[in-house]
């Protein structure tokens, strides 16, 4: 099946910006990380394979996220975002899903977990940053961080992935409303993890105590030892693939 595109209107004049491949449910839906976009390899790996095995797959971006509308630095919010995901599900995505998140998706996809439960019949979760707001950025400001929020409202953290991350005051301290950690996690639905061991922004450590919080039993956690944040190499995309697969 072709893949259509659109946008989902939001109720403050925002839209968020779509992809989808009709076919065969549950549908599986990616949610992106931190200021990535739906046109990446994972996603882009996610829709290959759904038309390959007549699957429903849904992709979208965040507001202030790739091809959507929306001001990141001065809207951009967990709340705003875990809003958009749930949108998502409510109007593009019918029937049971199948969550993959990434990073931040992988939080999201928690969120919307909790949010949903009778629609959500799966997770597979890669490098998931649950919580990553207060146990990931805030403990490790520095001096001059602390400053360039308390006077600026942001702090534009160096990236190795491109431009600078901008971490707002906002962010920082609406993210605290959603935390998740240390559980327990009422999840029950299957899940499977997948984390890098060289992953830099999210310790495998930090990983593993969400997949010890989800309280269903059938959770499988994977280690890949020289893997990093990204997991975007051909072995990792097969992973992914597979546990989409195995779960969905």
């Amino acid at each position: 099946m072709p893949e259509t595109s659109g946008k989902l209107e939001r109720p403050d004049g925002e839209w968020i910006a779509w992809r989808r491949v009709d076919g065969q449910g549950p549908t599986v839906v990616w949610l992106g990380g931190f200021r990535s976009d739906m046109a990446g390899t994972k996603a882009q790996a996610l829709a290959d394979w759904a038309r390959a095995e007549g699957r429903a797959y849904v992709r979208f971006d965040y507001l202030g996220h790739g091809e959507s509308s929306g001001d990141f630095q001065g809207k951009g919010t967990i709340t705003r975002w875990r809003e958009d995901a749930l949108a998502v599900l409510d109007e593009l995505a019918l029937g049971p899903v199948v969550l993959v998140g990434s990073s931040m998706g992988g939080w999201l996809a928690c969120l919307a977990a909790l949010a949903r439960p009778e629609r959500v019949c799966a997770l597979v979760l890669i490098a998931p940053a649950a919580d990553f707001t207060s146990r990931l950025v805030e403990p490790h400001l520095d001096p001059a961080a602390r400053a360039a929020l308390a006077t600026d409202g942001v702090w534009l953290r160096p990236s190795a992935y491109g431009d600078p991350d901008p971490f707002t005051r906002a962010l920082l301290e609406d993210g605290a409303r959603w935390s998740i950690l240390p559980g327990p996690i009422p999840i029950e639905v299957p899940v499977r993890i997948l984390q890098g061991g060289e992953d830099p922004d999210v310790p495998w450590p930090h990983a593993l105590e969400l997949a010890q919080a989800i309280k269903g039993p059938d959770l499988v956690f994977t280690l890949i030892k020289d893997g990093d944040h990204r997991l975007s190499r051909p072995q990792d995309i097969a992973r992914m693939l597979a546990a989409v697969g195995e779960i969905g």
